[in-house]
């Protein structure tokens, strides 16, 4: 691997310039609102006092914070929506350009919301923090996907995740009472999100587009091979270029494909069955779950009430350190391998910890065993399906309908995460621990269609790859062709 590095270093730093600009905004605002929710909550009544002379009524504070929590998935589903257009109008790197600039303004909006005395200002922020993030996600998943050589691709494709744990955890970090979760500091806690788009702003425009934009979409070879030549090195490149061709050969002759042409076009069915499956089960596994229990569990373990932020920060540094090597892995076991065993072995531990939380009063040492069943999860998760998942998505589609797909399934994960952050409070009031029982259930029912439909990608073309999947797309058809060979086997050894 080290090699490989020195090698494409051109491409892993053009990763690192997608990464801070994409999944890492997402993880960021995932995370940096939990530290200063009460200062910003006290900010809303202050400015209520000014406006009407008394305190605003708790359940107006409640609306305008649920507002202010949830327009973060409408923005996030209005952009990721946006970006099959935009890519194919105007390309990956031109619309990373623009999109980079919008975590500045929305830094700015928060940063003087406290100045001017207007707490809309947040909610407009949280909305274009959605909207970029969704946006973003899409393009560093498409990107990367299309930058990547085909020994690589797995790892490339899990940079995706690497960098949404580190979004969270830089998140945690900032919203620590030491640097800007404090009564004062607050405002400027998106500083960070607009510096690092900033950079990304200035170092883009030294990379090339994407190769496969290039040649499929544009038409270009001459600047195909050039980006190769930069981000691949100076070689032969033109088996590459003939297996571009020869994809777009078999995908309606380059023919672009919207969504709604995608959602009934039978030969990408169970391509879509999959990536929808995927996500819904990468939003049901229980990660949302583990991370609302966390406090209480740390807290039962003896961890001091002020110290839990910073047991809660070694919770992300160990999803971050998972995902690390999830991407180490990924190539060698392949994505089957880290989905299946991951999400099996995820269940089981779900199963213990609903145990140990059960019997957390029987014995002294029972909330131990619930903080190294937390950890295992998150590492599980981390190291497992939520690199596979990402990887996979992008692995499935050709050039053709891959846009229309991560829109889709970007559709999915934001009203997913909306719906989750809706309806997950009720479950847990009303099963409170036993609510793991739920997603071990699903997540159950996830594995076994998983090992029915979804085949292997490791070191597989798209043309390899959807011959596998047109057996279930064309089952039918597959089984009339086989009964038809079979009877003319028989009828010439007759």
């Amino acid at each position: 691997m080290s090699s490989e590095l020195v090698h494409y270093q051109k491409l892993f730093l053009l990763i690192f310039v997608l990464g801070i600009g994409g999944t890492f905004q997402f993880g960021y605002h995932i995370s940096v609102l939990n530290s200063p929710s009460p200062f910003i909550k006290q900010f809303v009544n202050e400015t209520w006092i000014k406006r009407h002379g008394s305190n605003i009524p708790d359940g107006s504070l409640t609306l305008i914070w649920s507002m202010v929590v949830s327009v973060f998935s409408i923005g996030g589903l209005v952009g990721s929506t946006a970006s099959g257009y935009l890519a194919v109008r105007f390309g990956k790197k031109k619309c990373t350009l623009c999109n980079a600039v919008l975590p500045v303004v929305s830094a700015l909006l928060m940063g003087l919301c406290q100045t001017v005395g207007y707490f809309e200002m947040i909610v407009a922020a949280r909305f274009l923090a959605g909207f970029y993030s969704g946006l973003g996600i899409n393009l560093h998943a498409q990107y990367v996907g299309e930058t990547a050589p085909r020994k690589l691709r797995g790892f490339i494709n899990t940079t995706g995740p690497l960098f949404v744990t580190l979004g969270k955890l830089c998140g945690q970090i900032v919203g620590l009472r030491e640097l800007f979760g404090t009564e004062f500091l607050w405002p400027q806690i998106l500083l960070c999100s607009g510096i690092l788009s900033l950079v990304q702003l200035v170092t883009l425009p030294f990379f090339p587009e994407s190769p496969t934009y290039l040649l499929l979409d544009k038409g270009d070879k001459e600047a195909c091979l050039k980006a190769l030549k930069q981000l691949w090195g100076d070689r032969d490149h033109q088996p590459v270029i003939d297996e571009m061709m020869k994809e777009q050969n078999t995908e309606r002759k380059g023919k672009k494909i919207g969504v709604l042409e995608l959602l009934k076009d039978p030969s990408h069915r169970y391509q879509l069955f999959t990536i929808i499956g995927l996500i819904l089960t990468l939003q049901l596994s229980g990660a949302s779950a583990i991370y609302f229990y966390s406090y209480d569990v740390f807290l039962e373990a003896g961890f001091p009430e002020d110290q839990i932020a910073y047991v809660s920060l070694g919770v992300g540094s160990f999803e971050f350190v998972s995902a690390m090597i999830c991407s180490l892995l990924i190539d060698r076991c392949g994505r089957r391998v880290l989905l299946l065993g991951g999400y099996s072995l995820m269940a089981l531990t779900l199963g213990l910890l609903t145990v140990t939380l059960a019997m957390q009063d029987a014995f002294y040492w029972m909330p131990f065993c619930s903080v190294g069943l937390t950890f295992t999860f998150i590492f599980l998760y981390g190291a497992g399906p939520a690199g596979a998942t990402i990887s996979t998505m992008v692995e499935i589609f050709a050039q053709a309908p891959r846009i229309p797909a991560l829109v889709i399934s970007g559709v999915f994960s934001w009203l997913g995460l909306y719906i989750m952050g809706m309806v997950f409070p009720y479950i847990v009031a009303t099963l409170q621990h036993f609510c793991f029982l739920l997603f071990l259930v699903l997540i159950t029912i996830s594995v076994t269609l998983i090992y029915l439909i979804i085949p292997e990608t490791k070191g597989k073309s798209i043309a390899e790859i959807t011959e596998e999947f047109n057996k279930l797309n064309f089952r039918r058809q597959h089984k009339e062709e086989q009964t038809a060979t079979s009877e003319v086997v028989l009828c010439s050894k007759l």
